[in-house]
């Protein structure tokens, strides 16, 4: 690392212009009016500086898209009207990308519940569609960061590193402290010290720095099929089955990539579908099986129903502690 570096200042946000950049309505052939329901998979935390939703039910979302750093707004009515505004060079792929966003690619009719379970979930959500953004690393990088540490640990360095590193983001009002996700040049470029501080260890930030390498070329995986995109993937050493189908499911709203080397989701899966509270991954696969090429919505669907176990066992230990 160059001494001559020097982290940069963490950024103020900016106050929302008069009028946004782009607009649009529009009027899914879906009931979309649950906008959390689709977009929550994006939300990495309670205080995800990427991503807010407020008390109205206003999704605010901000990202790095191939045209830059863009933030859009989406509100639904309850006509069924999606109202988006965008702000930020990226606001015209933001429009683009929109319907994919909120689930328009998705195919909630191919998925048929086997068990009654499953059925009641799906019927309590007829709103639930995989998002799909299209962007490949801004779901990578938090998914190396949630690798084997607790969520509180993985979300605490989240916001930290968007904070420090990341740029205000477009058109988002100050109070909700929005940033975009910073570009690979300056991920390549955060010294060692703010990793630690972060809570991040080397292994983690030693996988980032190798994928922010090859950045180019994992965006690209976003016109792969899931599949393939997973595959190269995990080409980046650090990179595994784990991280890969974390980062497909978002990125291609992916609806088979169901999550291996889970700590919890097996034993979640287990207790759901045959009360058994000790399923590894081999036994969460012969579950799901019935569920082939959508296994991932029928692990959501599993997810959202509530019916987990009880704790046995402790919480994953922290394995660094950060310095805020």
């Amino acid at each position: 690392m160059s001494g001559r570096f020097l982290p940069r200042p963490r950024p103020t946000a900016t106050v929302e212009p008069s009028a946004p950049t782009a607009t649009t309505r529009w009027t899914p052939p879906y009931d979309v009016t649950d906008l959390a329901l689709v977009t929550q998979p994006l939300r990495r935390g309670p205080q995800d500086p990427a991503y807010r939703r407020t008390a109205a039910g206003t999704v605010w979302r901000c990202t790095r898209t191939p045209l830059g750093p863009g933030t859009i707004r989406l509100r639904a009515t309850a006509t069924r009207e999606v109202h988006a505004d965008a702000w930020g060079p990226g606001a015209p792929w933001l429009m683009d990308n929109l319907p994919g966003l909120l689930g328009a690619e998705d195919d909630p009719a191919a998925f048929t519940p086997r068990h009654r379970l499953l059925a009641t979930s799906a019927h309590r959500r007829p709103g639930l569609r995989l998002t799909r953004t299209g962007l490949v690393m801004e779901s990578l990088i938090p998914s190396i960061l949630e690798q084997k540490v607790t969520t509180d640990e993985a979300y605490r360095a989240w916001r930290r590193l968007l904070r420090r590193y990341g740029d205000p983001a477009p058109g988002a009002p100050a109070e909700l402290g929005m940033y975009v996700l910073p570009d690979p040049r300056t991920w390549a470029l955060i010294p060692s010290w703010d990793w630690h501080r972060a809570g991040v260890d080397n292994k983690r930030a030693s996988t980032i720095l190798r994928a922010v390498r090859v950045a180019r070329r994992l965006e690209e995986a976003a016109a792969m099929s899931p599949e393939d995109a997973a595959k190269r993937l995990q080409l980046v050493p650090g990179i595994g089955p784990w991280t890969a189908a974390e980062t497909v499911q978002r990125s291609h709203g992916a609806p088979d990539a169901v999550t291996t080397g889970d700590l919890h989701l097996p034993g979640i899966v287990g207790y759901a579908l045959a009360d058994e509270r000790e399923a590894d991954d081999a036994r969460m696969l012969e579950l799901l099986a019935p569920y082939a090429g959508q296994r991932h919505r029928a692990a959501r669907l599993i997810l959202l129903s509530g019916r987990t176990p009880p704790r046995r066992q402790p919480k994953m230990p922290k394995t660094d502690i950060a310095l805020l």
